[in-house]
């Protein structure tokens, strides 16, 4: 299984990026795939997932922490295989490095999305990406 994540930038405050997450050697439309990151000196931060194929009922939910709820927005294309984040209204206190992660089964116990609570730690992860906001 390998995560390649891509399109980490400088970026003003109040701007947008957009990040993208490539899968290979496993079928991203799995459990859960999303996003964290890492701000210098700081621990991983679980930000935001969405729900495959294999959480049957709900696939196509997402979750939001709320440090990026309403600014963020999570999506998916299976047939590229490919996860996406819509950053818009980008502050300072955004920059890290962020992290695809994917969950390919279901959580021990909770929601679909505990691993996104900080609760686990997802099964695989990308390399990461830099972002900076600047002030």
């Amino acid at each position: 299984v390998r995560l390649v994540e891509s399109g980490g930038d400088l970026v003003q405050s109040g701007g947008s990026l957009n990040l993208s997450c490539a899968g290979s050697g496993f079928d991203l439309d799995s459990y859960a795939i999303g996003w964290f990151r890492q701000a210098p000196g700081k621990e991983r931060e679980p930000l935001t997932c969405i729900r495959g194929r294999k959480g049957r009922d709900g696939d196509g939910d997402t979750y939001y922490s709320n440090s990026v709820k309403g600014r963020f927005t999570i999506s998916r294309d299976n047939a590229k295989n490919m996860v996406y984040l819509r950053m818009n209204d980008l502050r300072p206190e955004d920059t890290a490095v962020y992290y695809c992660a994917l969950d390919a089964s279901p959580p021990f116990s909770g929601p679909w999305y505990a691993t996104w609570t900080g609760r686990y730690q997802p099964d695989y992860w990308g390399q990461g990406t830099q972002v900076t906001v600047s002030s």
